[in-house]
């Protein structure tokens, strides 16, 4: 049987059918594509940062804020994407993101990039690939009920496995043909994709119809959707912020090579990405709440014991592949809460809730990168996000109550 049959264009998602028989498999693999190819390029600034920065000649300062330049871009963008799907479809908002970022790196590597402020303009360039995540997930999300949407969002999520490409091959790549010509490369993977994506991707039948803007609006009144942005400022901000700062963080602590420190960074990397559908399944089986309040616990007990950790690269290591992972399985499961909560604003809340966890992840790469340059360390950075992860389960601890007996209750067959 062919496993990626996908239904005709007018059929709906199947309530109480198993999963892979309740949505669109053709769409959710072009999603997860779409996604991993989008966040190779968005992240790969951070494992070209030690090779860019000992040619260019950039501080602590200068290197934390190049590699958190793509992750503000993507956050700002994400906004933009998020009322765009709503309206215009995630399909189509999706291939015109993808021809942006095609031409841009295009550009990039035909005219070559040789200051400072030129990687800044790639970083800003590079968000439109980050904002791929206010499409991928409403293309896949709306295709499936709500008793799988911990494991739809999870699997079209899964995308952020492309950072891991990023950290394996970029170093690899440029050592080989020099930073510049990655951009070059970087075109083949993204032009595949893309005609995969025009061919096999579909808008679901269930589309909401288009609202104002003013309507959009209205999402903000929300408190909960306060909530998630912050929830979602942690887990993903961490991932992000870290996989852009690893490489760097490696290479000044502990003397590792670029490429051995995206090898490194790149463990890392594959068990968030490896473990967020696990936690979107988790959050199918156990609830959102319960599989978050482990998450920002377990998170802020790690980050505090690599920020006492330094001197050890073994145990560092360890400590940085237990709290990706564990960010990793935060990512699936606050993507299970989201949909069942707002639904029919999907798309805007993608991008309402992707903004928070690219400001997170801006804010964590560029601290990193301040402390060491004020302190000498980056553990002050490290300590203030352990803070904020306590943050986190504090406020999921004030409304998991009234989630459960308000709009969780109205939710059938499905654990918050």
């Amino acid at each position: 049987m062919n496993t990626l049959a996908m239904p005709s264009e007018g059929a709906r998602m199947e309530t109480g059918a198993s999963f892979w028989k309740s949505g669109n498999r053709a769409t959710l693999f072009a999603a997860f594509l779409y996604f991993d190819v989008s966040f190779m390029v968005w992240v790969m600034l951070g494992p070209l940062a030690p090779i860019i920065s000992k040619d260019l000649g950039l501080d602590p300062a200068q290197k934390g804020l190049m590699v958190a330049i793509p992750t503000l871009a993507g956050a700002v963008l994400r906004l933009v994407n998020g009322l765009s799907v709503d309206r215009l479809g995630p399909k189509l908002v999706g291939a015109i993101n993808q021809l942006i970022v095609i031409a841009g790196l295009a550009a990039a590597w035909h005219f070559g990039i040789s200051t400072y402020e030129g990687t800044l303009a790639v970083g800003v360039l590079l968000g439109f690939a980050g904002a791929s995540f206010a499409v991928a997930l409403p293309l896949a999300s709306r295709w499936y009920p709500p008793e799988h949407q911990g494991k739809a969002m999870g699997i079209a999520g899964m995308g952020n496995s492309g950072t891991v490409l990023a950290s394996l091959f970029a170093p690899l790549l440029a050592k080989m043909f020099g930073w510049n010509n990655v951009f070059g490369l970087a075109l083949i993977p993204l032009v595949a994709v893309f005609i995969y994506y025009m061919i096999a991707a579909k808008d679901s039948p269930d589309q909401p119809a288009p609202k104002s803007l003013s309507a959009y609006a209205e999402v903000l009144k929300e408190k909960d959707a306060w909530w998630f942005m912050l929830f979602y400022f942690v887990t993903f901000g961490g991932f992000v912020g870290l996989s852009n700062s690893l490489p760097t963080y490696y290479a000044d602590s502990y003397g590792l090579t670029p490429v051995v420190a995206g090898y490194c960074t790149a463990a890392a990397v594959f068990a968030g990405s490896l473990l967020r559908p696990i936690g979107g399944a988790f959050a199918d089986r156990f609830g959102g709440i319960k599989t978050l309040t482990v998450v920002y616990l377990l998170a802020a007990l790690v980050l505090v014991g690599i920020a006492l950790s330094a001197a050890s690269l073994p145990l560092t290591f360890c400590l940085f592949l237990l709290v990706m992972g564990t960010l990793g399985i935060g990512n699936g499961a606050v993507f299970q809460l989201v949909p069942q909560r707002f639904r029919k604003e999907i798309g805007v809340m993608t991008g309402l809730v992707g903004f928070g966890g690219g400001v997170g992840g801006f804010y964590l790469a560029s601290s990193l990168g301040f402390a060491k340059k004020l302190t000498g360390s980056a553990t002050p950075g490290f300590l203030i996000f352990a803070s904020l992860a306590v943050v986190a389960l504090l406020g999921l601890t004030m409304v998991k109550t009234r989630w459960r007996t308000t709009w969780g209750a109205a939710v059938q067959g499905v654990r918050i």
